[in-house]
């Protein structure tokens, strides 16, 4: 049976890290941006990309709209 996963002590561990929070924001602002553009419904079922793969990188033109397994599977 698997072990039941401990959230608080991952948060702890790694979500709740500085650097991590400052990336998770600056994607969060890359998606706000693409949504104020292109509106809610263009994004459904999507990713925002970040071309360079700076996610600190929120330039318009660095920003694209891709399917969600194109960019998850980059690396």
């Amino acid at each position: 049976m698997p072990r039941k996963r401990d959230y608080k002590r991952e948060y702890e561990q790694y979500h709740g890290r500085p650097a991590q929070i400052r990336q998770r924001a600056s994607r969060n602002r890359a998606r706000a941006l693409m949504i104020r553009k292109h509106g809610k419904a263009a994004l459904t079922n999507h990713d925002v990309d970040h071309r360079d793969g700076n996610p600190h990188n929120n330039d318009p033109r660095n920003l694209q709209i891709t399917t969600k397994k194109y960019n998850r599977s980059k690396q």
